[in-house]
């Protein structure tokens, strides 16, 4: 594996989206992969991300209904149509380090265990935070194995800039989740 290349974006976000999908599909094929998880609040990456990865299994993970405003679901239904006639499946969950302790920080003040992690993750960048959050999130639901290597894909905001190779857990396992590589992250 000597001389893998990790691509850093000058700047985190949305425009990053198209170079993100390519450089986790040309990695995808040399590894043969056969299984993407990506991030999507509102669909719009989630329905890109099937075009590219076409006869991969595709994971798109929506954030939880009332995460900016109660019983606001941001994913569209033309998105989630979208995705699932190509084939991908939407999950859509609460995050896992917007929990318990996420509410209890809020009213008290106070960092349970959960937002120190999510702290720790966000010091590489929050698509690294998400590409771990997605993935323990698709093993919790049974949607992706914990025996096999996949591709999980997050971002900045909207869109896509970081991808990583992975190998998930399930959530009671989190110390235990490896992060293969780093395909390309925001510097």
């Amino acid at each position: 594996m000597a001389g893998l290349n990790v691509s850093y974006f000058e700047r985190p976000g949305r425009h990053n989206t198209e170079a993100t999908l390519k450089i986790a599909l040309r990695r995808a094929e040399e590894l043969d992969i056969g299984t993407v998880i990506v991030a999507s609040s509102t669909g719009e990456t989630g329905v890109r991300a099937c075009e590219v990865f076409k006869g991969r299994r595709v994971v798109v993970v929506s954030s939880f209904t009332g995460f900016r405003r109660p019983n606001e679901q941001r994913f569209s239904s033309e998105n989630r149509v979208a995705v699932e006639r190509s084939g991908g499946i939407v999950l859509t969950a609460s995050h896992v380090f917007t929990g318990v302790s996420r509410a209890a920080f809020l009213k008290f003040g106070t960092a349970g265990v959960d937002e120190i992690v999510r702290g720790v993750l966000y010091m590489f960048g929050q698509g690294m935070k998400v590409c771990c959050e997605i993935a323990l999130m698709a093993a919790d639901a049974g949607a992706v194995r914990t025996d096999q290597e996949v591709i999980s894909i997050g971002g900045t905001g909207r869109g896509a800039d970081t991808a990583v190779v992975l190998q998930p857990v399930n959530l009671r396992d989190f110390f235990d989740l490896r992060i293969r590589e780093v395909l390309c992250k925001p510097r």
